[in-house]
């Protein structure tokens, strides 16, 4: 047996090791470490560098939280709780640095320590069923050997021979009850029949001593690995700090409070509403939107006003909450980009824009929204152009002037002077002031945060908390949708469904397409092993591109974003990922830590990081890296990931989250000279606001005749779309949009003509004018025209009454947000206009939402051959034929998983 030695970096969750350290930590860190090796003494017992050892641990990592101290005969244990009575969570061997003849080495780890470490292990996993044991350590202070539980698990706990002979000599039934005889008699024997490498860290703190012994604060920076390795977010795997599941809660409250909302509870859930009257502030955007509403009396113009509450009161919140959503939307979006920008350029602060400095008042953000955000450089005025020469065109839909704000009003409308008072709780508060304007408020607020986009691995030399792409997600989500009673779905559910999900399907694509006999998605890469040429590379990513995955009820796009991921990684771990060429990626590592996509550099055993150096790429393959990542995402969006939900704000946030996922890879353009970001494409196209449960048309509706009678064909449509997705130009993004919406409604008025209840009443009138038109050479039998005219009339009785059938189903309110999957995605249609269907349906239905009595009879016909004893809008999400080739669904806290070739209601 020998050991596989990794260094902490390589061990470390990649996740954990980018997130940066607190310059007080790693400040306390190095002076406790300090202290440790200060007080190494040849002449002392090993008894006394235990408690050296123990005493550093404490102070640095556990003395709050964590129980640290002997048990038993074990000379070190980490509770995995604040006293004694937890469970073991670390077992840890100390030896003294002299003692050279117990310690193990990576070469002969079969010595006294390990021996010992084993004996000390079963005692907790044999005697004491303890299954929290995450590390055993073995250490002299200088050397430190870090073992997960799991291999000690697999090598001694699960080898019924060894346990047997363990027990046997617990229970005094060997020749000795000494300790020696387990080492030398069972442990020693059995490690060496073992011929594998087992995996371990390893590392040697006198490598470490530069940076212990001088001041320079850069050389702090390599003593993080180890202050991560020793921590308990390692040690404990207790979840670390800047989780990006995890909800910043003083960041979420205040953001509301700015907003002019709170968080209550309603019948044990939480709601978030509009302040209560003696709790408004007249400077929130709210309330400083509603009363310049209310002074324009603009309301009447908000086309489907009634969406928006039930009297006035209720619309002039809902149309005001709308609004500031938007605009604190994209504020969010630009302090991504700001700090995006910042990290490019290795933290040249220039490039920063949004502060009270720059952007003065909201005549002034009104500016930044849409005469600069929203206009190429060269179409920008000259004063604009010269205040914001930094500020990139990003061709987002985010910053047109939306319809509601045509209607209604914009930024600017804003009044600029009202003062809003600090949240009780405020990271602003300084004892100095009750409150600022509105907007310096808010971007001085934002300012207290590091809105870096992923986090930068380092030390951090503040100790502002990380808000970044993931912890927005949530927030979204909860501020945006929390009165509708959507659910933000964990990160490590969306990771796991997607990666079961969609790793399923991939494996079903190649089997189609090559005829493979494989059955688990690592079978693939035995058949990609001897297929490596540039065209076989590009022929295996187009087919994965090809997959179609649709969540219809998208939220804030969660899982779109964790399926974004898991693609990509998929394609690194076959060894495909490769640029527009066909040139792969040898030295690049991609995988999802925490439910982030985390890109590493084998070569150089750092995380990738893209950065402008003198006005260049830090390098060629950084760039194409950059530019690969970027263009990767954007066809995964635009080809493979489709959402629907039928709150149009969650569509907004959705498309917000996609571009905020194509944003972290932006890259400088080589043709600009590096000096222009690649623009964003219109991806918005693919999430689509609609009622998922209820279209007008079957799916299975046959499209033949209606394209025969309609202007353009399905290739048209198609190309139609993605001539919108592609274009940068907004008049022909207008003219696409034109042209799209054409398509549309003339299907839907083709296909109106083909409904049953129009097929009906085509027969009927044919019927009534052949009985009224009929002629008679020879006259008419008396009884018969008694019969004819009787009919006649019963047919203007049934006509009339198919009519108003017709009519009550055409302007039936619950059609109001009919999606008609049959024509929406032309993507998923032939070319004979027959859906094709997703290969994966993926997400977290809606759950628990109130049906209207029309709604409940709408369903039961719809769903006549299902028998459910409490109509609920998730059944019938699982129920809806979509023709899926794979579905995945969360199911309210319990994690439901169905993988079916076709399902059926």
């Amino acid at each position: 047996m020998k050991l596989n030695a990794q260094t902490p970096k390589q061990s470390l969750n990649k996740a954990f090791l980018k997130q940066p350290v607190n310059r007080d930590e790693i400040t306390l860190f190095k002076a406790n470490l300090q202290t440790l090796l200060g007080k190494i003494n040849d002449k002392e017992s090993e008894e006394h560098h235990k408690n050296f050892i123990r005493d550093f641990l404490k102070d640095t990592f556990y003395k709050s939280d964590y129980e640290i101290n002997t048990k038993g005969r074990q000379d070190l244990v980490v509770h995995v709780g604040k006293d004694a009575q937890e469970k073991v969570g670390v077992i840890l061997e100390a030896k003294k640095p002299t003692n050279k003849g117990d310690m193990i080495s990576a070469e002969n780890p079969n010595r006294k320590a390990l021996h010992e470490l084993i004996l000390y292990f079963l005692r907790e996993r044999v005697d004491e069923n303890n299954f929290d044991i995450k590390f055993l350590v073995i250490t002299n202070i200088n050397e430190w050997f870090i073992f997960d539980a799991s291999v000690f698990n697999q090598l001694f706990f699960e080898n019924k021979a060894f346990v047997k002979d363990y027990k046997q000599w617990r229970d005094k039934q060997k020749t000795t009850v000494k300790t020696d005889l387990f080492y030398n008699e069972i442990a020693k024997p059995y490690i060496e029949t073992i011929e594998r490498e087992i995996a371990c860290t390893y590392f040697d703190i006198r490598k470490y001593e530069t940076a212990l012994k001088n001041d320079d604060l850069k050389d702090d920076e390599s003593l993080i690995e180890l202050f991560k390795i020793l921590s308990p977010q390692h040690l404990l795997k207790v979840p670390f700090a800047d989780d990006s599941n995890k909800l910043d809660k003083n960041f979420y409250t205040e953001l509301l409070h700015i907003v002019g909302l709170e968080e209550t509870k309603d019948k044990g859930k939480l709601k978030i509403d509009r302040k209560a009257v003696e709790r408004r502030d007249a400077g929130s955007l709210i309330e400083n939107a509603v009363a310049i509403i209310e002074t324009k009396d603009c309301l009447y113009k908000v086309k489907n006003l009634e969406s928006y509450g039930k009297d006035k009161n209720e619309r002039l919140f809902g149309v005001a909450l709308e609004l500031c959503l938007s605009w604190i939307n994209r504020i969010l979006f630009l302090k991504l980009l700001e700090a995006q920008l910042v990290d490019y350029h290795k933290g040249n602060r220039d490039f920063r824009f949004l502060d009270i400095a720059t952007i003065t008042d909201f005549d002034e953000l009104f500016t930044l929204f849409h005469d600069v955000l929203a206009k190429l450089p060269e179409k920008r005025n000259a004063s604009i152009k010269a205040k914001y020469a930094r500020v990139p065109y990003l061709n987002s839909s985010l910053f047109e002037i939306s319809e509601l704000e045509g209607d209604t009003i914009t930024v600017e409308s804003l009044k600029d002077t009202i003062e809003l008072p600090f949240n009780s709780a405020s990271i602003l508060k300084d004892g100095k002031q009750n409150g600022l304007p509105t907007l310096e408020y808010l971007f001085k607020f934002l300012d207290a945060y590091d809105f870096a986009s992923e986090g930068l691995s380092g030390v951090k030399e503040n100790n502002r908390s990380l808000i970044n792409a993931s912890v927005l997600g949530k927030i979204f989500e909860k501020v945006n949708n929390a009165k509708a009673g959507s659910i933000y779905t964990p990160g490590f559910i969306t990771m796991y469904m997607c990666r079961q999900a969609i790793r399923l399907a991939v494996v079903q694509k190649f089997k189609d397409a090559y005829g493979w006999n494989i059955s688990e998605f690592a079978d693939i890469k035995n058949y990609l092993a001897d297929r490596r040429s540039k065209a076989d590379i590009l022929e295996f990513n187009a087919l994965i591109n090809s997959l179609h995955l649709c969540d219809p009820a998208v939220g804030s796009g969660h899982f779109l974003v964790s399926s974004l991921n898991e693609i990509i990684a998929i394609k690194c771990e076959l060894g495909i990922l490769a640029d527009a060429d066909g040139g792969r990626f040898s030295d690049v590592e991609i995988t999802i830590e925490n439910d982030e996509l985390i890109v590493f550099d084998t070569a150089k055993s750092e995380f990738f990081k893209y950065q402008i150096t003198d006005g260049k790429p830090n390098s060629r393959e950084a760039q194409r890296l950059q530019k690969t990542l970027f263009h990767e995402k954007q066809t995964l969006i635009e080809n493979c990931l489709f959402g629907v939900d039928i709150i149009p704000h969650s569509v907004k946030i959705c498309r917000l989250r996609l571009w905020i996922e194509l944003l972290k890879n932006a890259y400088y353009k080589e043709s600009s000279g590096y000096a222009e970001l690649e623009t964003l494409p219109n991806i918005d196209i693919n999430i689509k606001t609609g009622n998922s449960l209820v279209s007008r048309f079957a799916l299975d509706e046959d499209l033949s005749a209606v394209l025969s009678k309609v202007e353009y064909t399905i290739e048209d449509y198609q190309n139609f779309v993605l001539g919108y997705k592609e274009t940068r130009d907004r008049e022909k993004k207008r003219e696409f949009e034109r042209k799209i919406k054409q398509i549309k409604d003339d299907f839907r008025v083709e296909l109106n003509h083909l409904s049953p209840e129009r097929k009906q009443l085509a027969k009927l009138d044919n019927e009534l004018f052949e009985k009224q038109s009929k002629s008679f050479l020879f006259g008419e039998d008396e009884d018969k025209k008694v019969k004819r005219l009787k009919r006649i009339e019963e047919l203007k009785f049934d006509i009339d009454y198919q009519k108003q059938k017709i009519k009550e189903a055409e302007e039936n309110v619950i059609y109001k947000n009919a999606f008609e999957w049959r024509f929406e995605f032309p993507e998923v249609l032939n070319d004979k206009g027959n859906f094709t269907g997703f290969d994966i349906v993926i997400g977290n239905p809606p759950y628990g939402v109130d049906l209207t009595f029309n709604e409940k009879e709408l369903f039961k016909r719809k769903y006549e051959n299902v028998h459910i004893r409490t109509p609920d809008t998730f059944n019938y999400f699982i129920l809806r034929n979509t023709k899926v080739k794979n579905l995945a669904i969360y199911c309210k806290n319990l994690l439901r998983l169905s993988f079916s070739s076709t399902l059926k209601s």
